[in-house]
């Protein structure tokens, strides 16, 4: 896939804000020549100039290096220029300004990886893997990002594809030498090779599965009734006092959210007013209305009661009302008072942990727990990054292949079987780009920082 773009584009390549160093970035035909109107004439490919960078009367913009990287051995695949500068917004921005007067038009999100995509230099997983190196929030995510734009990802995925591939290719060859006495299908065991394929899917899925962890980690919903220790285990997890904490039932009134890590899995928490009905105040009212939105938007609930009371007829009318298809922990909170040991146990098929926010007793069970509830193993090796759309396209491969595999074993139908393959084929050709459409590019690239 390559495109040929007659317009040139200009953005700031580094993060907003001031610092020792800033870079403006050109891509396209006219990169070199805007760039030796601002800085003079270049040197040969990817060695470094130093120059004033100057504007229309000549007047010193700034002074600082000039990398010019020619076509196609460039991030972008096109001629690419850098001006680095000092990392003042205000001369970065006039440098943008003064290489649109010289005819570049000003960057749209992501549009330099959208490039470099279109242009063949990497795949839209590798693309995608960009910006997700950049907002890694732990060294586990980076390390996966890395893994994924170096092609760990694309590379299992092009192979299975091209197993997938021969697999197709020989099921339809098969169909068209039906009238032979010889079955071609059974002779080559194809049900042995599709059960095969997806035991290795299963493998991609599983490291899929837990790069999208990495990278959108989970939210995690704290409930229960005022005074339940809801703030203090926000605190305690949150490692500082986020919340405030006093022995009056109802102080938390909106909802408190904080994102930490644990075990290098992103956490959302999320400390909610307390639920009950025995109450008019107005602030009250709408904290509890708040809480129960947020219930919807949790992949996690606590359910913080009282060890001291137990389950009380108010905790089990809150658990009854809590969104049924909401995975649920019960949290017997304040041990270091009920005399309780911490443990984690299963009660009613429900987990139930025993621990102490105050003092911190049994917070480890707690942190081991959520990891196994999603799934998450961060000791895991060559895990690369992934995304919802990736695990959905791998989804959509499995079931293809799966109704295949019982369209041959329970009706002997090869062309149904060669019809779920190609299917299963165009699903995983998206997460590489082999298959994709521009509403798509359009919203993966537009999440993106600009430079980029």
């Amino acid at each position: 896939m390559t495109e040929i773009f007659t317009d040139t584009i200009v953005a700031i390549a580094t993060a907003p804000g001031r610092g020792g160093v800033g870079v403006v970035r050109l891509s396209g035909p006219d990169s070199a020549q805007i760039a030796e109107q601002i800085c003079g004439k270049l040197t040969q490919p990817r060695f470094a100039k130093f120059a004033p960078f100057r504007a229309a009367d000549k007047e010193i913009i700034d002074s600082g290096i000039a990398l010019y990287f020619a076509a196609p051995a460039s991030f972008t695949g096109e001629d690419v220029v850098e001006l680095q500068g000092h990392g003042s917004p205000l001369v970065m921005d006039r440098l943008c300004k003064r290489a649109i007067e010289l005819g570049a038009r000003m960057a749209r999100p992501g549009e330099f990886s959208e490039r470099a995509f279109l242009n063949g230099k990497m795949d839209l997983a590798q693309a995608e893997a960009v910006a997700d190196l950049i907002e890694s929030s732990t060294e586990q995510a980076a390390r996966s990002a890395m893994r994924s734009l170096q092609g760990e990802f694309s590379n299992k995925v092009n192979a299975f594809l091209q197993e997938l591939t021969y697999l197709r290719m020989f099921v339809e060859a098969s169909i068209d030498f039906a009238d032979e006495e010889i079955d071609f299908l059974g002779e080559a065991q194809v049900d042995k090779q599709l059960q095969q394929l997806l035991t290795t899917l299963a493998g991609i899925q599983g490291s899929a599965r837990q790069g999208r962890l990495l990278r959108e980690g989970i939210s995690v919903v704290l409930v229960g009734q005022p005074n339940a220790g809801k703030s203090s285990l926000h605190n305690r997890l949150a490692g500082h006092d986020a919340a405030i904490v006093t022995e009056v039932a109802g102080t938390t009134r909106d909802v408190l959210r904080e994102q930490i890590h644990i075990g290098g899995l992103p956490l959302r928490i999320s400390d909610t007013a307390g639920l009950h009905d025995a109450t008019d105040d107005i602030v009250e009212l709408e904290g509890i209305r708040r809480t129960q939105n947020e219930l919807l938007q949790a992949d996690h609930i606590l359910l913080l009661i009282d060890d001291r009371l137990g389950m009380t007829e108010q905790d089990e009318k809150i658990l009854s009302a809590l969104p049924a298809e909401k995975s649920i922990t019960l949290i017997r909170n304040k041990i270091d008072q009920s005399g309780h040991v911490a443990e984690i146990t299963n009660e009613n098929d429900m987990s139930v942990i025993y621990l102490s926010a105050k003092n911190g007793e049994g917070m480890e069970l707690l942190v081991q727990h959520l990891c196994e509830v999603v799934g998450f193993h961060p000791e895991e090796e060559g895990v690369f990054m992934a995304r919802r759309r990736h695990l959905d396209a791998l989804q959509r491969a499995q079931q293809a292949i799966e109704s295949g595999y019982n369209c041959l074993t329970g009706m002997g139908a090869g062309e149904l079987l060669a019809e779920e393959l190609r299917l299963a084929q165009t699903a995983l050709g998206e997460i590489t780009g082999t298959f994709t459409n521009e509403d798509l590019l359009d919203h993966i690239f537009s999440s993106f920082c600009i430079g980029k």
